[in-house]
């Protein structure tokens, strides 16, 4: 199989699909690895590393399509990327089609199978896929949110973890997962006052027990959620359904209850967002302002420390790489039940029962 790692084009995304080791490592196992020039550049990985890892650098972005059988990207495919989709190709990467219902249509137009990492699925329900970039979105949320909140960015003017003889801010966070636990232990980190949420309370335990009351937890509901933003300065939207649309846990009244001028982090917001009216902003453009609340929902935030993301993400995928590239999909998928529940489209059909219904739901009159 020829495995084409094409540069990625989505506004400020700087990531690459692998590393040279990357590419050593299915070289060794006698497969073709196509780099388009430059791919690398954003994450500091340079064409010269990939030649010295044994893989081709092709100039002609046509070419680094046409003539893989394996495409791997970081983020969906873009617009301009839709023509290059075909019948015969495998892409991989992240797809999350029930944010992205464009690209379902073109994934399902061009007959192509597509494999989306945030459906990758082990036995106990982990995302081994989606958690390492979970936890630099997570990191980075508490990072973007005090930004934010300084007044020269629009915010309150509060520093998050307070000074001596004053409060620190009140950072909300709601989901513990990667993402929200990763958040509430940084936000806790530089001392802020942290309320996590979750309607999971093993997990609340666990996170009780890791940080010795250091992060408050809170069962969540919809009354609870309402009183804690209303008191926040930081508010971090964290909620993950695999596969599905976020649900809507914090709606316009709430948000209009907010402090003036404080700041929402909607991580969710690749999945649709957990934040009523939320749309998608850019690196470029991060912010806008709704009810007097800066509201902050960059799809790929991980795109904005590419270095960092690029090694995370790929120590992740590489293994599943390796087994589409040398068994083919069918027989992987037939290996590996959690890779099988990556498979999202295949020969124009919707393949993940969970996105199947999530895009229904967008398309029926009531959506």
């Amino acid at each position: 199989m020829r495995v084409a790692i094409p540069r990625e084009v989505k506004l400020d995304e700087h990531r690459v699909a692998i590393t040279p080791d990357g590419a050593h490592e299915l070289v060794r196992h006698d497969v073709d690895v196509i780099i388009e020039s430059g791919a690398g550049e954003g994450s500091s990985i340079h064409d010269d590393d990939y030649r010295a890892a044994g893989a081709r650098i092709a100039t002609d972005v046509a070419e680094v399509w046409g003539e893989a059988d394996l495409v791997l990207k970081v983020k969906e495919p873009q617009a301009v990327e839709h023509g290059y989709l075909r019948a015969d190709l495998t892409l991989f990467t992240y797809l999350h089609l029930a944010a992205y219902p464009a690209v379902a249509d073109a994934l399902l137009a061009a007959g192509t199978t597509a494999i989306a990492y945030e459906t990758v699925q082990l036995a106990d329900g982990s995302l081994p896929l989606l958690a390492p970039m979970s936890e630099v979105a997570g990191r980075m949320a508490t990072q973007v949110g005090a930004h934010f909140l300084e007044r020269r960015h629009g915010g309150r003017g509060i520093l998050l973890g307070g000074a001596p003889g004053v409060r620190p801010a009140r950072v909300v966070v709601i989901g513990a997962g990667n993402v929200g636990w990763n958040a509430a232990w940084i936000a806790q980190g530089m001392e802020a006052e942290v309320l996590l949420l979750d309607r999971n309370l093993d997990r609340l335990r666990w996170v009780d027990q890791i940080h010795q009351g250091r992060i408050m937890t809170l069962t969540s509901n919809t009354a609870a959620v309402a009183r804690a933003v209303a008191d926040a300065d930081l508010v971090i939207g964290a909620v993950l359904v695999p596969g599905d649309r976020a649900p809507r846990v914090v709606n316009d009244d709430m948000i209009g209850a907010m402090r003036p001028r404080s700041v929402i982090v909607d991580v969710a917001i690749d999945q649709g967002g957990c934040v009523e009216g939320i749309r998608e902003t850019t690196h470029t453009e991060p912010t806008f302002e709704h009810h007097g609340v800066i509201h902050y929902a960059v799809g790929n935030m991980p795109g904005a420390v590419p270095h960092t993301s690029t090694y995370a993400l790929t120590n992740a995928t590489l293994p599943y790489v390796v087994e589409l590239a040398t068994a083919g999909v069918a027989e992987a998928c037939a290996a590996d039940p959690a890779l099988a529940a990556g498979l999202n489209t295949r020969a124009g059909t919707i393949t993940n029962p969970t996105v199947a219904h999530a895009l229904a739901q967008l398309s029926s009159p009531e959506a």
